[in-house]
């Protein structure tokens, strides 16, 4: 089955990479991937719930421990098929773009490169939670061992705070669903984790209280993937810390799985849960847009301040979250994409410019239109569709995550009001204005205006004009030159895919939104009772007008 061959891929490129010379391990993880991509264009294609929602293939199952209901079922909806081809379409990318940097172990680099790939297939296609909580898991051990063997300075703290925050919070995540599956066999005497099994007990079967604590368990794990405010302090380490390939993943995809978590599990397994936790989230999720628009302001080191950038950008996706109607949710799924592209791509370029100075300091840093302008391009698109310009994908998700919260407390469409409202749209538009300042200072600092380049720069230039190129060369002075081919050829597919998406968002906006009404089925009913217990009318139910007397 092809789904099958999507996930054996990254596995089976792994194990020839072992079994491989250094030298040909890139080309062949280079080759894997390109495979898996092309394996994953061609299921993408085959899929036939698009526009229509449900899950495809119907039936795909091999027992595991058939006599606890662990079983191996494979499938995908057009949510996590979209968040399968971002994995695919990036990795391929990222490495590629670490041929030149990786030059020491390079069996071990790709091949745990390889293994990662699996495991976020896995998480994505599993609709079995205990295989899921598997591919979710073990993503933390390659992770681990390519920051803390191919990182920065401070790369063994930063892989173990990187390992230690998301281990320990996914205990919690993985005792929820153990208290769900043990419920579920205290009421029917059968074992099952089959994901959509649970969520229909969990969501209609238990109780208020209970709801409640399964959500915040499902919580304490995704919150720190994600990662959301206050959660996010092992995340500017590590991605200051990691090789580029890796910082592009974790950007990319890593993150994703603890934003996906949430709305395949948290949401439509505890609505209760949900409804009474979404001020509190939402409000997260917007001191996270500012807070981190702050921080980013006083940054020098040009890869920290994307790294804080991507926890304020994320706090956008937790506002469109808890929303809990489809606009914010569509919101929501729009942003994963877009934003492990656009990000992706500008830890791309930060590693291709560290490449040449060997430094992220902005301070050393400046007019580099003049020595690189196929990079210069490059960056200006991709940090403007990281400020959210119209025209550009990074606008559609935070316009619908916005919108989403500010007609939360009004009639919706599809009758799904949600419990926001429109000041939280509001400040967190803030947002926005800070996100594009920072972002374009950062610009006008390292591309624009006079040359700077760091301490030794002017020296090699000046060497080589007076003693010629070559001499320069044999003296092991390397002169920056701009992006070569392979560089333009990894950044161009990400940049045609951020204006493809921002001109016409509608394929992928009809793709997500059965997926998000049946992510929201339980939801009308349920955030009416919790309008009824605050004494407040219902805004998205009609209103009775009252008889008028005789």
């Amino acid at each position: 089955m092809i789904q099958y061959l999507l996930l054996l891929l990254p596995i089976i490129s792994a194990l020839v990479i072992v079994l491989s010379s250094q030298r040909a391990a890139k080309w062949i993880a280079l080759i894997g991937s390109t495979a898996s991509l092309i394996v994953a264009a061609v299921f993408a294609v085959q899929f036939p719930h698009w526009t229509t929602g449900g899950f495809w293939p119907d039936l795909n199952t091999s027992p595991i421990l058939g006599n606890f209901g662990v079983d191996l079922k494979i499938g995908v909806d057009s949510v996590s098929l979209l968040l399968v081809l971002l994995t695919v379409f990036l990795t391929p990318l990222a490495i590629a773009g670490s041929f030149s940097a990786i030059t020491t172990r390079m069996r071990e680099y790709y091949a745990w490169f390889m293994i990662l790939e699996a495991s976020m297939l896995l998480a994505f296609m599993s609709r079995d939670i205990i295989f899921f909580y598997v591919g979710y898991e073990f993503t933390l051990i390659p992770m681990f061992f390519l920051i803390s063997i191919w990182g920065g300075p401070m790369r063994g703290p930063a892989a173990i705070k990187f390992f230690i925050f998301t281990f320990l919070g996914s205990v919690f995540t993985l005792t929820s669903v153990i208290f769900v599956a043990v419920r579920h066999f205290d009421s029917t005497g059968t074992w099952t984790f089959a994901i959509a099994d649970l969520v229909k007990f969990s969501s209609t079967q238990l109780s208020a209280r209970e709801q409640f604590w399964v959500f915040v368990g499902l919580m304490s794990g995704f919150a720190i993937k994600t990662p959301f405010f206050p959660t996010h302090a092992w995340l500017p380490l590590a991605h200051d810390q990691a090789p580029t390939g890796g910082s592009v993943i974790l950007a990319g995809v890593l993150l994703k799985l603890g934003t996906y978590g949430v709305f395949r599990f948290a949401l439509p397994m505890a609505p209760i849960g949900a409804v009474e936790c979404s001020t509190f989230f939402a409000i997260l999720g917007i001191i996270a847009i500012l807070y981190m628009s702050l921080v980013c302001w006083v940054q020098t080191d040009i890869k920290k301040l994307i790294a804080y950038s991507s926890v304020s950008h994320m706090g956008f996706v937790v506002l469109g979250l808890f929303a809990l109607n489809p606009i914010g949710l569509q919101g929501a799924v729009m942003y994963m994409v877009n934003h492990g592209l656009s990000t992706g791509a500008l830890f791309l370029c930060i590693g291709m410019m560290y490449e040449r100075y060997h430094t992220k300091d902005m301070e050393q840093l400046g007019g580099l239109v003049s020595k690189m302008p196929v990079w210069s391009f490059f960056m200006i698109i991709f940090t403007l569709s990281s400020v959210g310009l119209p025209g550009l994908n990074g606008f559609v998700g935070e316009f619908l995550c916005l919108m989403g919260a500010f007609v939360a407390e009004h009639d919706q469409p599809a009758g799904y009001p949600g419990v926001l409202g429109p000041w939280y749209a509001v400040v967190a538009a803030i947002g926005l204005i800070l996100g594009a300042m920072y972002l374009l200072i950062m610009l006008g600092k390292i591309v624009w205006g006079s040359l700077r380049e760091p301490h030794g720069q002017e020296h090699a230039q000046d060497h080589a004009q007076d003693h010629g190129q070559a001499h320069a060369q044999h003296a092991e002075i390397q002169l920056p030159t701009d992006l070569n081919f392979r560089e333009i050829a990894i950044l161009a597919p990400i940049a045609l895919a951020c204006l493809a998406i921002g001109l016409y968002p509608k394929p992928l906006l009809n793709a997500v939104e059965p997926c998000v009404k049946d992510a929201l089925v339980n939801y009308p009913a349920v955030i009416d009772q919790y309008n009824a217990k605050r004494g407040l009318v219902n805004p998205g139910a009609p209103v009775k007008q009252a008889e008028a007397k005789p």
